[in-house]
């Protein structure tokens, strides 16, 4: 199995002592696929996507992930740069949930609730490299990650694999799936990429305009969850974008929590693996459809960014990216109306996402 040149074991050992407690048989690497001129960097702390380089319409490249210079950064951030988060992405209410007849208590890390697996989620540990293969016509890497009975209070060993690949010659697959071993468990996934089509650094992105494939949406409360339990049409509110609307046309007529910005959840129209987003940026003129296969989609508009360093000792300030996060329902553990998240032993999760970007 070939494996791209990374950096210096001295700087791969560091990481692993600040990632506290990590098997050091497994080492924290950066990895590139890579087909003409379009290539996508990786690490396999967090299954997380480090940049996306991509033309624009006068051919010149440009990175269009927001995110950090150096893997120990990465593992010291708190700002979900790129992750794949898990077992239980999203918030849940209070870190509590009941299934089976059984009380679970997870961490709670945001407020008094959890959000996106607790404080030593997917995001913040090392997976497995299983197969690498860098160039050629179909580039891709495959991670492996034993999420195991009681990690952060959830039940039940998981088997989980996320394969990422350039199928096309602007296109990032993205493939996870999960298999419950022995316990029935909650399972939802979400790749928190912050996008910015200008490339990272370049501005805001409220002049992107931006079509979603969703008619309705659950309401959030001053906590970002569903509390109410509603799914409601989009038509007549500022969460309407099933035509292509600047991202900041309506922006300061919605709050996400304490901020106004989106930080919403989307229920996509229709079933199987469907067209979701389309978004596009007029002054690069770098497009992206996103198509996945879940019933829902969180827009977030990176209403927390204030000063955050980034790469290249940019600052990130609020609107500078945004998030197609597609999932299941937030906090469906404590909705019996939303569609199940529970997996039962034996059965198999199924993610799948595919980002086509153009220029």
């Amino acid at each position: 199995m070939a494996r791209a040149p990374v950096l210096p074991a001295l700087l791969c050992l560091a990481v692993l002592a600040l990632a506290g407690g990590a098997d050091a048989r497994k080492m924290v690497g950066v990895y590139e696929l890579k087909r003409g001129d379009f290539s996508v960097k990786m690490t396999n702390w967090g299954a997380t996507i480090m940049s996306i380089l991509v033309p624009d319409s006068k051919g010149n490249l440009a990175d269009v992930v927001l995110g950090k210079d150096t893997l120990a950064e990465y593992v010291n951030d708190n700002s979900a740069f790129g992750p794949l988060n898990g077992r239980v992405a999203q918030r849940m209410a209070r870190g509590r949930f009941v299934l089976d007849g059984k009380v679970y208590h997870t961490y709670i890390n945001d407020g008094r609730n959890s959000i996106h697996g607790g404080h030593r989620g997917f995001s913040k540990v090392i997976w497995t490299v299983k197969e690498y293969v860098a160039g050629g016509d179909s580039p891709y890497i495959t991670l492996y990650y034993r999420s195991f009975d009681g990690e952060q209070g959830l039940p039940g060993d998981l088997d989980v694999y996320a394969t990422y690949q350039l199928t096309s010659p602007y296109e990032l697959s993205i493939r996870t799936n999960a298999t419950a071993l022995n316990k029935a468990t909650p399972v939802n996934f979400l790749q928190h990429v912050y996008l910015n089509l200008g490339g990272e650094g370049s501005g805001d992105i409220l002049g992107h305009t931006l079509q979603l494939s969703a008619s309705r949406y659950t309401p959030m409360d001053e906590e970002l969850l569903p509390s109410s339990g509603r799914v409601d049409p989009v038509a007549g509110t500022s969460y309407d974008f099933r035509t292509p609307t600047p991202i900041g046309a309506r922006i300061r007529q919605v709050k996400g929590g304490k901020f106004y910005g989106y930080d919403i959840n989307y229920v996509i129209d229709g079933e199987g693996m469907r067209k979701v987003a389309l978004a596009r940026d007029g002054k690069s003129g770098r497009a992206l459809e996103l198509w996945a296969n879940q019933p829902a989609m969180q827009l977030y508009t990176g209403n927390f960014l204030n000063h955050t360093k980034g790469k290249g000792g940019k600052l990130y300030e609020q609107y500078d990216g945004f998030c197609l996060e597609t999932q299941a329902y937030p906090d469906a553990v404590n909705h019996p109306e939303f569609p199940s998240v529970t997996v039962r032993p034996g059965q198999v999760y199924k993610h799948d996402m595919l980002y086509k970007f153009s220029f």
